[in-house]
């Protein structure tokens, strides 16, 4: 079968850290973190490929999916939720992203659970 062509890109945040609230300096560490979509790019190890689905390659529906991702603090997808996209290619990005293994995201060298969003493309291909 033929599988959709990827890419995560970035979700318009500025810079590539973490965003953070003014804390005070006896504040605990925040346990969940919201990161840019190349933030999180740049810790994937591991991707699964969507399948295109039949119907939607039938009808000619190509486009992008946004998803809205929680990674584990061991880098497991815990979490995820269609923000944006044709719907005939959701639930096929969905089970992908799913699989997908990321290296954890570490503030003050502790492991924190990451907030962030992917893009999935569809093109189809002559």
């Amino acid at each position: 079968q033929q599988s959709a062509v990827e890419s995560a890109q970035s979700s318009g945040q500025k810079g590539g850290a973490a965003e953070k609230s003014p804390t005070k300096p006896d504040a605990a560490r925040p346990e969940r973190v919201k990161v840019s979509s190349g933030v999180s790019a740049g810790l994937l190890i591991k991707r699964v490929n969507p399948i295109y689905p039949a119907d939607a390659r039938a009808a000619h529906i190509q486009g992008t999916v946004i998803l809205q991702a929680e990674i584990t603090k061991t880098g497991d997808i815990a979490d995820v939720e269609l923000v944006d996209g044709p719907i005939e290619l959701a639930s096929s990005s969905v089970a992908a992203v799913r699989q997908w293994k990321y290296k954890p995201y570490l503030l003050l060298g502790q492991p924190v659970t990451v907030e962030t969003q992917i893009q999935v493309n569809y093109q189809l291909r002559p």
